[in-house]
């Protein structure tokens, strides 16, 4: 395979290039641009640094298709070089809608599925659950609360060994076996949380952990929750737990990035059901046929 391994030896210089790409972004920002992202979904992905001039991370996307994500701003790059890493490599993947813009009118075509979508929230719509549209949320919580006395913990290495029992038990409840699921990249997440500016709580039931919450800041006020996992048997857990992580993390939180729901019906029900505020495109961009 051409390319480098992503490994840990890499963070600095992959990650100041996405902090390039996501300076001055805001609630928009991707959250596939953080080395944290390509780190934990590596082997999913099949991803590969490739240095150079025009440097960038080759991979292939959940449905298979293979793409060059690109670590510069393609709108400063000459065309002739976009095209041959199309050429190359299928299409250019992820790219926001503001460095797209400047490409369709010069011979790219950009398509973009709500399959690969980011899903955005502005955070006011998990402290209060307000309005109709979300009353099975409020009624949730106010059930958990009156079925259980939760209290949650800010997340720290110290409470490592809390978040892995809770995911044990997500695992079996799901009845996923060792490895499926995301389970090896939900472990690696919270054994590196620090170096990877992984935030969050872990909720507790007297001794017991029943819910964890690991959130990255990939601009000021804007958090991609990128792990949340909790017990089946509390009904209720994981909208408390985004209500609590949005009333009372340490920092401002103004919008929740929930990644994309990759086609998956069941994480489309559950991720629209807390009414997004949008659904942030991911463009892939190609060459004419």
């Amino acid at each position: 395979m051409t390319g480098q391994a992503i490994t840990l030896a890499l963070q600095p210089r992959i990650e100041a290039a996405l902090a390039a790409l996501r300076h001055g972004s805001g609630e928009r920002c991707l959250s596939d641009h953080a080395f944290s992202n390509l780190y934990l979904f590596r082997a999913a992905h099949e991803y590969r640094f490739l240095p150079g001039d025009w440097p960038g991370v080759a991979g292939r996307t959940y449905d298979g298709a293979r793409h060059f994500m690109p670590l510069f701003d393609i709108a400063a790059a000459p065309a002739e070089v976009l095209r041959d890493l199309i050429a190359s490599h299928d299409c250019l993947y992820p790219v926001a809608s503001r460095s797209v813009q400047a490409l369709t009118g010069i011979g790219f075509v950009a398509t973009a599925s709500d399959d690969d979508a980011d899903y955005l929230y502005d955070a006011g719509t998990f402290r209060d659950y307000a309005g109709r549209s979300l009353a099975k949320k409020r009624n949730l919580v106010r059930q958990f609360l009156a079925a259980h006395a939760p209290r949650a913990l800010p997340f720290d290495a110290s409470l490592a060994d809390a978040a892995c029992q809770v995911l044990a038990g997500w695992m079996a409840h799901k009845r996923k076996g060792e490895g499926e699921a995301d389970q090896h990249a939900c472990l690696e997440a919270i054994h590196h949380a620090a170096r990877f500016g992984l935030e969050g709580f872990v909720h507790f039931e007297g001794d017991l952990p029943i819910a964890f919450l690991l959130a990255q800041e990939l601009q000021p006020g804007v958090f991609a929750v990128r792990f949340a996992k909790g017990l089946d048997s509390h009904v209720g857990v994981y909208p408390c737990m985004f209500q609590h992580f949005c009333r009372h993390f340490g920092r401002p939180v103004l919008w929740l990035n929930f990644e994309q729901d990759m086609g998956l019906a069941g994480f489309r029900r559950s991720k629209r059901s807390y009414r997004p505020s949008a659904l942030l495109p991911k463009w892939r961009v190609t060459l004419p046929d």
